[in-house]
């Protein structure tokens, strides 16, 4: 607890975290309310030529809604600004030499990183509870009928996102860690995850490529299929989707287990590097 203390001072004072993670909040509304209006104007541009037409699709309905907003705000354009956070917060240790200081003053080595995982882990926790109350308060304005087994038959996908979000966090955990340099862990963190990885993605799928099922191991990729699509019936019509019923546990396995190796890469290699 002490430890978590001492980090709550350091992020909480910095006016860099709240505006990235305004940013965050910002685009991902806005990301919403763009994708309601996207999907209805391709559902009426389609309704021209069916004989029956499609509903339009209804974003904040419950229990939909759990389904529909972790989609949007797992997407991999928008997680990457807690991302950024983390990875400025912890390669300033590093450029403001504080890590050292620490060190010095009689933190050890393995406390430093459970301070900055603590951190990691705080700030996933808290986005999928502010979430969670949106999505909560969305849901009461929009649905009709409000019976609790109705209300949270798809409350596992915000376990999901959370998930989600606690990985790609330990993602940025490892990056800043390694390189150490906050512009190039943003640089390379940022390139890998938006452009590089989709290049592999889409190069794996490709016709001439043999049959695999490579591109699912992805890392970030992995972080993705966790909440795959979003609840719209019409997108199964629109795109021929099959849509995702609920979060799995395989489909979490992967994630974990991707945290998992590079949090124990970062106890290897801080332990063994010089500061």
């Amino acid at each position: 607890m002490k430890l978590l203390i001492i980090e709550l001072k350091k992020v909480l004072t910095y006016k860099t975290f709240w505006i990235i993670i305004g940013l965050y909040f910002l685009f991902l509304g806005l990301g919403i309310v763009m994708a309601e209006y996207i999907v209805n104007a391709m559902v009426d541009d389609m309704n021209k030529r069916l004989p029956i037409p499609l509903p339009h699709a209804v974003l904040f309905n419950f229990p939909d809604i759990w389904q529909n907003l972790t989609f949007f705000a797992s997407i991999r354009y928008v997680l990457i600004f807690p991302a950024i956070v983390v990875i400025i917060l912890i390669t300033n240790e590093f450029t403001n030499k504080t890590v050292r200081q620490n060190i010095v003053n009689g933190m050890s080595r393995n406390e430093f990183i459970f301070s900055k995982l603590q951190v990691v882990f705080w700030m996933a926790l808290v986005i999928t509870i502010i979430l969670t109350l949106v999505m909560f308060i969305l849901g009461l304005s929009h649905s009709d009928s409000q019976s609790l087994s109705m209300m949270f038959n798809r409350f596992n996908f915000v376990i999901g996102f959370f998930i989600q979000m606690l990985t790609i966090l330990c993602y940025a955990f490892f990056t800043a860690f390694l390189l150490r340099n906050t512009g190039l862990a943003i640089a390379l963190f940022t390139l890998y995850a938006t452009i590089i990885e989709p290049v592999i993605y889409f190069f794996l799928r490709a016709p001439f490529m043999w049959e695999n099922k490579v591109y699912t191991y992805l890392p970030v990729n992995a972080v993705i299929r966790v909440v795959e699509y979003p609840a719209i019936p019409a997108l199964k019509r629109l795109m021929n989707l099959q849509l995702q019923e609920s979060v799995t546990l395989l489909g979490c396995a992967m994630p974990l287990l991707y945290s998992a190796v590079m949090i124990g890469l970062v106890f290897l290699i801080f332990n063994r590097k010089d500061l």
